[in-house]
């Protein structure tokens, strides 16, 4: 029986080279995208094709050479900076999601397509809890595009058959590699900052509760969503997923359990605007009763596994 092929754009990204690596461990053949090479070192040795997900011919052209079989788009400009250049957010996440559907769906090898829907497509009337089919007029570029995909996905599974599965995810955080520009960063980019010399400046208020995940969350609910069977696949769009809910102030708490000396000051920005727009939880009851979905990771777990992956063989303050 012929293998799987899977084809993974925006493979160099903080979700893709999770993903890339996770898929590879699990000895599943793999092909890498992105318009630059994976950094990490266990990546390098892949197939990797540089390609901008907009040029729609190679887009076509480099996943049938491969034989690509499950197609993972996950190349996207992401909130603080769409915000920031708006006209290029636009084309980069619409035309290059457009791309990917018309090939895939033009294709006879390619069975199935996994592209991330946001919180994002949840505006500011949605209220502290989003649910799965909740308030979604989205304010930021972001999640307009992310808002637009959904309904794109929805209409090349309704008029052409593609079997297409995207969940909408919370902040992502993970040791492998850096944030993406997103509004949700400083509970990345923060365990950069553990020894200082300053303290890490936040550019969140304290109080600002926002939905995350642990990039092995993250991870298992793309390879569990992906291999559900597709009659479990009930929602026309993206599925919630929650994680774990959290404000900075409860983050840097914890950090402070594991690194005393570690020290925040509070400076909101533009982000700050941003994050006010979305939910602080998600109700995934619908992806939980379809395909079996549940969050593995908690904050204490979350903080933990950063701070070692940061430090590596540095021991702690009270270690001696």
């Amino acid at each position: 029986m012929p293998r799987n092929v899977h084809f993974i754009i925006g493979a160099s990204g903080q979700l893709g080279t999770e993903f890339a690596l996770a898929l590879h461990q699990a000895g599943e053949q793999v092909v890498l995208s992105d318009i630059k090479p994976p950094e990490l070192d266990s990546l390098k040795d892949l197939p990797f094709e540089c390609m901008d997900v907009r040029d729609a011919d190679a887009v076509a052209n480099r996943m049938a050479q491969h034989g690509t079989t499950h197609v993972h788009h996950l190349a996207a400009a992401l909130s603080a900076r769409g915000e920031k250049e708006p006209q290029w957010a636009w084309d980069l996440n619409m035309r290059g999601l457009l791309n990917v559907l018309e090939a895939s769906a033009d294709s006879k090898k390619i069975a199935k397509v996994f592209w991330p829907s946001s919180i994002a497509v949840f505006g500011p009337k949605n209220g502290p809890v989003a649910e799965q089919n909740g308030h979604r007029i989205p304010e930021t570029v972001y999640g307009i595009s992310k808002q637009a995909g959904e309904q794109w996905c929805a209409w090349f599974r309704q008029h052409r058959g593609l079997d297409v599965r995207s969940v909408r995810y919370p902040g992502l955080i993970g040791e492998l590699s850096p944030p993406g520009g997103g509004t949700t960063d400083y509970a990345v980019e923060v365990f950069d900052h553990l020894d200082g010399p300053t303290p890490y400046s936040c550019f969140l208020s304290k109080d600002t509760v926002l939905p995350m995940m642990h990039m092995e969350d993250a991870v298992g609910a793309m390879m569990q969503i992906m291999s559900a069977p597709q009659g479990r696949i009930l929602n026309s769009e993206s599925y919630n997923i929650q994680g774990l809910s959290f404000d900075p102030e409860t983050l840097f708490a914890e950090i402070q359990q594991h690194v005393p000396g570690f020290e925040a000051v509070f400076a909101p920005d533009f982000r700050q605007s941003i994050a006010d727009g979305w939910p602080d939880e998600l109700n995934d009851s619908a992806a939980r009763e379809d395909w079996g979905w549940t969050a593995k990771v908690g904050i204490q777990d979350l903080v933990q596994r950063m701070i070692v992956s940061k430090r590596q063989s540095i021991p702690f303050p009270n270690e001696g």
